[in-house]
C-alpha cells in the first residue's frame, strides 16, 4: 500500500524517487536507473539505505514512475523562504521558479566572478561590476567599469576650476599651462630673495623686498646695492655719505663727507683733546657719585649693625706700635629714611683706656635724609662685644653697655655736610675703657682671630611708622 506524501519543504524532496522489491515482482525495467545523491557506494563497494543504512540489492532497485509523479505533484515552499521569498508550488515547477527567483544567487553574466542574488543583479551591473562598460560623459571614450573609475578625476576633457581659486574653469588638459602662466593666484618666487608669493602681489612685494636692488642716495657710484644692505653701505662703504665725528661723544658736532672725516681729524686734534678731557672729569664725577649711591643701597637700614674686626692679633699690634689708632665700622642707618651712623674702634685703647682697654665710640654722619629727622640724636644706643662661644655647651656671655645722648654735645647736632666718616676731628661717643684686654682672653670673644662689635639704636615704634 502506498502512503499519502504531506507537502514538505523543497530542501527535503528527493528526485528521481526509486522502488525497492522482490525478483519477479515487477516488469524488467529496461533502463539502469540513476541513484538519487542520499544513496551511495561504500567503501565496502555496497549501496547502502540512507535512512537506516542497511545494504541494498542494486538488482532489486528500480525507478518508481508512479511514485515520482506523486512527489513531483507535492507542494512545496521556495528553498529561499528563509530569506524572504513567498513562493509555493509543485515541485514540477520549483526549477522553473529558481530561474527567475530574484532570492536565488547566480554568477555576474560579465565574468567579473562574483555571486550575487538575482534581485542585487541590476544595481550591481549599473554601478559595482567591475567589468561593466561605461561610456565618459566628457571624452565619449567606453572603459570597463574598474578602468572608469581609473578613468574618473584624469579625464583630459573634463571641466575642472583652477587648483589655485582663481576662478577660471577649463577641461583639464588645459589647467597645466593656465596654472604655470596664466593663473593670477600662481605661486611665483622672487627674483631677488627666492621667497614664495601669489603673483598678483609680488609687485608690491618688490617695494618691500630686502634683497631688491636700489641705488645709493648719495649717488656715490657704487651702482646699486640690496635694500637690507644699504645702511651698511652708507655706513661704511659709501664715499660721500655724511658722517659724524668720531669724537662726537666727547662733544664734537662736525659733520661732513666720509672722504673728508680724515682731514677733520687731523686739524681738530687740540679742539678733541680738550673735548675728551671734560668728557673723562665728567665721567670721574658720575662715577663718583654712582659709587657713593652704590654704598648707601648697600647699608643697613634696621638700626642693628654687626661688625666684624678679622685679623685681631695684628691689628692690636698696629695699634699698640701707632697711638690713637683708630678702626671705622661701614656706616648704618637707624631706619629707612633715618640717622646715619658709624662705630669706631680703638683695640689698644683710646683716653683713659689706652694701652690696657678696648674703646668703642659712635657717631652720626651727614645722611640722605637729615632734613626730615629730629635733632639732637637722643635715642638710646646699645654697644656688646659678642661671646663667640658654642651655645650648647655654654650660655654666651656678651659685653654689654647702653646710654642715652646728650642732646647738649655738639656732635649729636645736625651734621654739617662738611663731615665725613673719616674726618678724626669728629668726636665720638662712647666708653674708653669697654672691656680690658685681660677680660677679653677669659671667654671666647676673640674667636678665629676675630672679633664681632654690636651696635643698635632703640627707634620709637611712632618714628617707624
Amino acid at each position: 500500500r502506498r502512503r499519502s506524501l504531506a507537502s514538505p519543504g523543497a530542501a527535503t524532496v528527493q528526485a528521481d524517487p526509486l522502488c525497492l522489491g522482490r525478483v519477479g515482482s515487477r516488469s524488467p525495467v529496461p533502463r539502469r536507473p540513476r541513484l538519487p545523491s542520499p544513496v551511495r557506494l561504500s567503501s565496502e563497494g555496497v549501496f547502502k539505505c540512507p535512512e537506516d543504512q542497511l545494504p541494498l540489492d542494486y538488482a532489486k532497485i528500480y525507478p518508481d514512475p508512479e511514485l515520482e509523479s506523486q512527489v513531483l505533484s507535492l507542494t512545496i515552499r521556495c528553498i529561499h523562504s528563509e530569506e524572504g521569498c513567498r513562493w509555493s508550488g509543485q515541485v514540477k515547477h520549483l526549477q522553473a521558479h529558481l530561474n527567475t527567483c530574484g532570492f536565488n544567487v547566480i554568477p555576474c553574466p560579465n565574468r567579473c566572478g562574483l555571486k550575487l542574488q538575482r534581485r542585487d543583479l541590476p544595481a550591481h551591473l549599473q554601478h559595482d561590476c567591475s567589468k561593466r562598460r561605461l561610456r565618459c560623459e566628457f571624452c565619449g571614450s567606453d572603459f570597463t567599469g574598474e578602468a572608469y573609475e581609473t578613468h574618473q578625476g584624469a579625464c583630459p576633457q573634463e571641466s575642472v576650476y583652477c587648483e589655485n581659486k582663481c576662478g577660471a574653469r577649463m577641461m583639464r588638459r588645459l589647467l597645466p599651462q593656465h596654472a604655470l602662466a596664466e593663473c593670477p593666484k600662481r605661486t611665483q618666487p622672487c627674483a631677488y630673495c627666492s621667497k614664495e608669493f601669489v603673483f598678483d602681489t609680488i609687485q608690491s612685494h618688490q617695494y618691500q623686498c630686502p634683497r631688491y636692488p636700489v641705488p645709493c642716495p648719495n649717488q656715490c657710484g657704487a651702482g646699486s646695492v640690496a635694500r637690507e644692505d644699504l645702511p651698511g653701505h652708507l655706513k661704511e662703504n659709501c664715499s660721500t655719505a655724511l658722517v659724524l665725528c668720531p669724537f662726537k661723544e666727547a662733544g664734537c658736532k662736525h659733520r661732513c663727507p666720509k672722504v673728508a672725516m680724515s682731514r677733520h681729524v687731523d686739524e681738530s686734534t687740540k679742539a678733541h683733546l680738550g673735548l675728551v678731557s671734560a668728557l673723562v672729569s665728567r665721567q670721574r664725577q658720575e662715577l663718583q657719585e654712582l659709587r657713593r649711591e652704590v654704598e648707601e643701597l648697600a647699608l643697613g637700614c634696621d638700626g642693628t649693625l654687626v661688625w666684624k674686626i678679622p685679623d685681631y692679633a695684628r691689628r692690636l699690634q698696629e695699634a699698640k706700635a701707632r697711638s690713637n689708632h683708630e678702626a671705622f665700622s661701614p656706616p648704618f642707618y637707624t631706619h629707612r629714611y633715618g640717622y646715619k651712623l658709624q662705630v669706631s674702634a680703638f683695640l689698644n685703647g683710646n683716653g683713659s683706656g689706652e694701652g690696657s682697654h678696648l674703646s668703642v665710640y659712635i657717631r652720626v654722619l651727614p645722611g640722605t635724609y637729615d632734613n626730615l629727622l629730629e635733632w639732637p640724636f637722643s635715642h638710646r644706643v646699645t654697644f656688646s662685644l659678642l661671646d663667640q662661644s658654642d651655645p650648647s655647651l655654654s650660655k654666651p656671655q656678651h659685653v654689654t653697655e647702653t646710654f642715652r645722648p646728650d642732646p647738649n654735645w655738639k656732635n649729636f647736632q645736625k651734621p654739617g655736610a662738611s663731615r665725613s666718616s673719616v674726618d678724626e676731628s669728629a668726636l665720638g661717643f662712647g666708653y674708653p675703657k669697654f672691656i680690658s684686654h685681660e677680660d677679653i682672653k677669659k671667654r671666647n670673644y676673640v674667636r678665629d682671630n676675630a672679633i664681632f662689635i654690636r651696635a643698635s639704636v632703640e627707634i620709637p615704634q611712632k618714628i617707624l611708622a
